[in-house]
């Protein structure tokens, strides 16, 4: 009886036409090990031996990607645990990760490659990352004053890097 009844609903499921979207979203990264954590130096050890695994434009641009991300996330969590300095420094690496995407693609243009992939790939994490981004920048103060208990003070303009990040993304939009 359920075999029949399985066999039914299957029957109809297949007999509706459906449409399957092809375009999925751009999902950024878990946080991965962040400072703190006795794993962090080896998790950032594994970053820079990636560097060189990952070989040729394509390689390069994937790795300088997934590093974006890893740093974006990592500069939204401590955004939000209000570890503001630590955020702005990962929000930073992010950027230099980020502007290292495209020139890789325009490498492999010149070397005749089919890019249209990972161009339209670059298009949805940049409204990702964009999303994050303005996110973060209604939660943060626009500017911070950091003063380590040693050591000179640093000032931060929390607002204006993030805006500066937006715009680093919207060029490849």
């Amino acid at each position: 009886m359920k075999f029949v009844l399985a066999s039914v609903i299957l029957l109809l499921l297949l007999s509706f036409p459906f449409k399957i979207n092809a375009q999925s979203p751009y999902v950024l990264p878990y946080p991965s090990f962040m400072l703190g954590n006795p794993f962090y130096k080896i998790s950032l050890i594994k970053d820079e031996i990636l560097r060189y695994w990952y070989f040729g434009n394509f390689g390069q641009f994937k790795y300088n990607l997934k590093m974006s991300d890893k740093y974006l996330v990592e500069s939204k969590t401590l955004f939000e645990y209000s570890q503001y300095l630590l955020g702005y420094k990962a929000l930073l690496k992010s950027d230099f990760y980020f502007s290292n995407t495209l020139p890789n693609l325009v490498k492999a243009d010149k070397n005749n490659k089919n890019t249209a992939g990972n161009r339209l790939l670059l298009k949805k994490a940049s409204l990702k990352h964009i999303e994050v981004l303005k996110k973060i920048n209604g939660e943060v103060p626009e500017n911070y004053l950091w003063q380590p208990e040693k050591g000179a003070s640093t000032y931060l303009k929390l607002r204006k890097t993030i805006e500066k990040s937006i715009s680093i993304r919207q060029k490849y939009l």
